[in-house]
């Protein structure tokens, strides 16, 4: 969850007429480190503290499920031109934060940094996307993992505090609001680490196997650090009230996001899910009963042969066998299909009757009496768990959530995130703290910024001549990179008009550059000055940048 992303990957785009919604036809195009999948691609390895490559961004859609931003963005009414560029690609469940930004409700956004190094202008997107959900009225957060940089990077404590201080100064300096926001040290926040405490209680090593890679010889510090960043993620919902919250990060950190969703869950009193009898479904059998049930319930008759008006009264598991015995689902449904057949059987006469199910997890006696008490209608109480009749999945949801609330639990809500595409290195290939030439650190000199940029490797052809005639590769520059995702800023007319003139040949590669880096030391100069002006704000928050903690610190 924690960006100490020194942007290493190749950007992939989305290719040219390949655009899935209309409206965002227009927008200025992202860049594309090429078409050719690299070896190796089809295995997607995300790793939190590696240096993996993402050579083809869609892969992530059917490896880990993540979504299409495309498929949400229509949702969000004063989209960041990260969102209209597409330089943010994916998310998980962003639409729960989108519904809460467009009907005023509560929600928040969190990242975290971890400073093994300077702030650099791959940061800065993160910086850039907490500081906009805050302009739209959300609670931000944003945290310096100082305890995941001593654990799983060695880094000592005189370091860490040097850096941390960097990347408060330029957040603040970006325009992050710290009287509305919220900024910690992990090592200082207590409710974290209680947090993480509880959240260990839930996790176990051989997920930590399957998710990190993590073996006999990973020091138990670092198995603790990411806890505690699962604590983090969640740390929002504990101000106030549980609420949508937003994690906005590089794809190398949903490891991190997806163990917090599976937490969160797995933290809750009680599991709410869909039911049609007395046995359990799985999703994909529960898709299936539930069109064998809506098929049967529409057309049942009563006994002269008239249609009733669909009730399903009089639908039993053992008419839902035979619907589904001649019913052919697509393929990945198949063992599902043999699932589901094998339980209506056994159900045999029992009446299929469309229910929500509370299961008790982890729910006090009192706490499941409450529930009981507090589900109104139709309902049946077993051991386990409580069915009601007459309360659909989002009521049942909140219910569930309210007795939780009151009786000391959690409540929690599954948390979201929204992933941007990596920026290519100046010189080419990745993007590296120890190439310096290949990125630009906000801390640079101004003037070092524009040599840098006048220096950078082009997506241009080997003569002018030729970039006349067949047009630059923008999609594999990363000098457009810059302007699509920093020096354009909120101006996707400029984004535009470099991306076209530059594949159309009218734009030479000497110009654009000299634009660039005139744009670039403007930039820098005009955040340094900003971050001296921060340091009056940055000594006024309770934030201890001078740790008194002693260690030798962990190795990765």
């Amino acid at each position: 969850m924690t960006d100490d992303t020194h942007p290493r990957e190749d950007a992939t785009a989305v290719p040219e007429g390949e655009v899935s919604d209309p409206a965002t036809a227009d927008r200025p195009a992202a860049t594309d480190g090429g078409t050719d999948t690299a070896a190796g691609a089809d295995d997607v390895e995300l790793d939190p503290w590696g240096s993996s490559t993402v050579a083809d961004y869609r892969n992530l859609f059917e490896e880990f499920g993540i979504e299409e931003f495309d498929d949400v963005l229509p949702d969000v009414s004063t989209p960041h031109y990260l969102m209209r560029r597409g330089v943010i690609f994916g998310h998980r469940e962003y639409d729960a934060v989108a519904e809460a930004m467009a009907n005023d409700e509560p929600f928040a956004a969190l990242s975290g940094f971890m400073p093994t190094g300077d702030p650099h202008i791959g940061h800065k997107l993160v910086f850039d996307e907490l500081i906009w959900h805050q302009k739209q009225g959300g609670d931000a957060f944003g945290l310096i993992a100082d305890l995941e940089a001593h654990s799983a990077r060695g880094m000592s404590w005189d370091e860490i505090d040097e850096h941390a201080r960097n990347y408060l100064l330029s957040l603040l300096a970006l325009g992050f609001d710290a009287e509305e926001g919220e900024l910690y040290r992990q090592s200082d926040n207590r409710e974290v680490q209680d947090l993480g405490f509880e959240l260990g209680s839930k996790a176990n090593f051989s997920e930590f196997e399957a998710i990190y890679g993590f073996d006999g010889e990973t020091n138990i510090s670092h198995l603790q650090s990411v806890i505690t960043q699962t604590a983090d993620i969640l740390y929002p919902q504990l101000v106030d009230e549980p609420k949508p919250t937003v994690i906005p990060v590089g794809p190398d950190q949903d490891p991190h996001v997806r163990l917090t969703r599976d937490l969160a869950v797995r933290m809750r009193f009680f599991k709410v899910t869909e039911a049609f009898a007395s046995f359990e479904l799985d999703d994909d059998e529960r898709q299936l009963v539930r069109a064998a049930y809506d098929a049967l319930a529409a057309g049942a008759g009563d006994e002269d042969g008239e249609e009733t008006d669909g009730d399903g009264a009089d639908v039993r598991c053992e008419d839902a066998v035979e619907w589904l015995g001649e019913y052919g689902p697509v393929p990945e449904l198949a063992d599902a299909k043999e699932g589901a057949l094998r339980k209506l059987e056994a159900g045999g006469k029992e009446p299929l009757r469309p229910r929500v199910r509370f299961l008790n997890r982890n729910a006090t006696d009192e706490a499941f009496e409450a529930l009981i008490d507090a589900v109104e209608g139709d309902k049946r109480v077993f051991e386990g768990h409580v069915d009601a009749f007459d309360l659909s999945r989002v009521e049942a949801e909140e219910l569930a959530r309210e007795v939780e609330l009151d009786h000391g639990g959690f409540g929690f809500r599954q948390p979201s995130s929204i992933y941007h595409r990596f920026m290519s290195g100046l010189t080419g290939g990745k993007m590296s703290s120890s190439i310096p030439a290949s990125h630009i650190s906000l801390l640079d000199d101004p003037e070092d910024g524009y040599d840098k940029v006048k220096a950078a490797t082009t997506g241009g052809r080997s003569t002018a001549e030729e970039q006349r005639e067949k047009g630059g590769k923008p999609d594999e520059c990363p000098v457009y990179e810059l302007y699509a995702y920093l020096l354009a800023a909120d101006d996707d007319g400029l984004a535009k008009e470099v991306y076209e003139e530059c594949a159309g040949g009218e734009r030479l590669c000497g110009g654009c550059k000299e634009q660039a880096a005139e744009l670039m030391e403007e930039f820098l100069a005009d955040h340094q000055e900003k971050r001296a002006e921060a340091e009056e704000l940055l000594a006024d928050l309770d934030i201890d940048l001078s740790s008194a903690r002693r260690g030798t610190g962990g190795e990765h």
